[in-house]
């Protein structure tokens, strides 16, 4: 059975996002994913709008931050590829602000490899980041998998509990929500695989190369400082007193630990 084309086409201001897609694919084909990529290098942003229509996504560009605020909230991308360094307004005020209105996923691209940047990064809600140059390949399996990571249920154990509960947090897997002393407590889908994955392994140290792989589907593309500003920015909202955690604790050269 065919279905027919789609048309698309947003328009923000001066800026417009034009996006084609001819679909003669059968009932039960996979939907089109759409990108948002705020970068005002000209040359960077056409290099790798090329590179990801040819990976087949569709990509809307935007050479600033508040254009590319507006666009959000116009197309509703999938995913988006956020530049750190923009004109007007810095990357981190687009990821608070993106996070205010979603929990779509945030990819940073930026020539900073300072832990610091990273962490004010993810702190702003960023779920991963590339540097630049960008390696195709690399930015490419980023983006796989933080969409395989919100399209896919999470993933949880054979004898995991639908209700989970440690200390004064209480993980409700059938709403996909968390709750610290019954008030509902705002994870992004990073973050709350991240706690599942503890919730999975009560007392067993996790490394870093584990928590990649399980938690964001790496095997050699990962980052320790990636796991390690997750660990932080989840313990600020999960633990009574986040620079002491009791909860999540540091298992020194060896990983992370859920004490339950």
């Amino acid at each position: 059975m065919m279905k027919f084309c789609t048309l698309k086409m947003t328009k923000v201001d001066d800026l417009c996002a034009f996006s084609v897609t001819i679909c003669l694919v059968r009932a039960d084909c996979i939907a089109m994913f759409t990108l948002l990529f705020i970068e005002d290098d000209e040359a960077i942003r056409t290099a790798l709008q090329l590179v990801l229509e040819d990976e087949g996504y569709e990509v809307a560009v935007a050479g600033d931050g508040e254009t590319g605020i507006k666009m959000f909230g116009q197309i509703d991308p999938d995913l988006v590829l956020l530049d750190l360094r923009l004109p007007d307004i810095s990357g981190f005020e687009v990821c608070r602000a993106i996070r205010r209105m979603s929990i779509t996923p945030v990819i940073m691209v930026t020539a900073q490899t300072d832990t610091s940047d990273l962490v004010n990064g993810f702190d702003a809600g960023a779920d991963d980041y590339v540097t630049k140059p960008v390696v195709p390949k690399e930015l490419a399996a980023r983006i796989r998998a933080a969409l395989r990571r919100t399209q896919s249920n999470e993933p949880t154990s054979a004898n995991a509990k639908s209700l989970n509960k440690i200390g004064d947090i209480e993980i409700d897997r059938t709403m996909s929500i968390v709750r610290k002393s019954g008030i509902e407590v705002a994870l992004t889908k990073t973050e709350y695989r991240l706690l599942v994955e503890f919730a999975d392994h009560p007392g067993m140290v996790l490394s870093r190369d584990q928590l990649l792989e399980r938690v964001w589907g790496y095997e050699y593309l990962g980052d320790s400082r990636l796991v390690d500003a997750h660990v932080r920015r989840l313990r600020v909202k999960v633990e009574t007193q986040p620079d002491e955690p009791t909860m999540i604790v540091t298992v020194r050269g060896m990983g992370y630990r859920l004490l339950s």
